[in-house]
């Protein structure tokens, strides 16, 4: 299964917390990450119970590690996009279609849970992977943060062994800021810029690209702007000349 990272972001209250660590171990999850948390004393440790190791052993983390270090970053959120013209939210996950769509992976998954009164911020959710949701009545839909934590934890439970590695993180975002380079040699519109990347990066977080297919999208990108623009390869075939000529000098010198 995958390396799951239970990561509560600037969590309000520490009875939660304890709550959350409690629930983890409930269901076999142990790493535990904390982003810029409340105090955590003898009130989380007593709703922790029997879970004082997974609190103990919980990882201080800033938001920008989270997104540095995880092969695919899941955001849960209580608030959707009822169009699919607002690609921020969507498309969006149940707790049960995560479970499928990351079970054979390979890699390190990090999942966001937002702070208790207004969850994650449109940055921290644009910058995610994959969007989750758990399904709730419409006269009371706000979960409980530990409940949530519950709720993900029980589907991820007992995932099967992993079958492939993803791409790493660094060369993810390199190949979105190839991306990012090719719409400026096409001259995609600047304000429709930032909602295309966010579109971008849900289509290809659900890809679970593996680095040999990062790669070859990097290939299509660089072939697909030579075309556009053929001083670019006549740049890249004088460089190489270049190289090969400095090549020669040392092998005589």
């Amino acid at each position: 299964m995958p390396d799951i990272d239970i990561v509560l972001v600037s969590p309000l209250y520490e009875g939660n917390v304890g709550f959350a660590a409690r629930v983890m171990k409930n269901f076999g999850f142990f790493r535990l990450v904390l982003v810029d948390p409340c105090p955590i004393g003898d009130e989380a440790r007593a709703r922790a119970a029997h879970a004082t190791d997974v609190l103990d052993h919980a990882e201080l983390c800033t938001i920008e590690d989270i997104f540095a270090r995880s092969n695919i970053v899941i955001a849960t959120t209580g608030s959707v996009s009822k169009s699919v013209c607002t690609p921020m939210r969507m498309p969006f996950f149940t707790p049960e279609e995560l479970r499928e769509h990351i079970k054979t992976i390979d890699g390190r998954v990090s999942i966001l849970f937002g702070r208790e009164n207004w969850g994650l911020s449109n940055d921290e959710v644009k910058r995610s992977d994959i969007i989750c949701t758990i399904p709730t009545t419409e006269e009371y839909p706000i979960l409980n943060l530990s409940h949530a934590v519950g709720v993900l934890c029980y589907e991820l439970s007992h995932l099967p062994r992993p079958e492939y590695a993803l791409a790493s993180p660094f060369e993810m975002g390199h190949l979105y800021r190839h991306i990012d380079r090719f719409l400026d040699a096409i001259n995609h519109p600047a304000f429709k810029r930032e909602n295309t990347m966010i579109m971008i990066r849900r289509i290809l977080g659900r890809a679970n690209l593996t680095t040999r297919e990062a790669s070859t999208l990097h290939g299509l990108l660089r072939r697909s702007q030579w075309y556009i623009d053929p001083a670019i390869l006549d740049r890249k075939k004088e460089k190489s000349f270049s190289d090969e000529s400095t090549k020669e000098e040392e092998r005589h010198t």
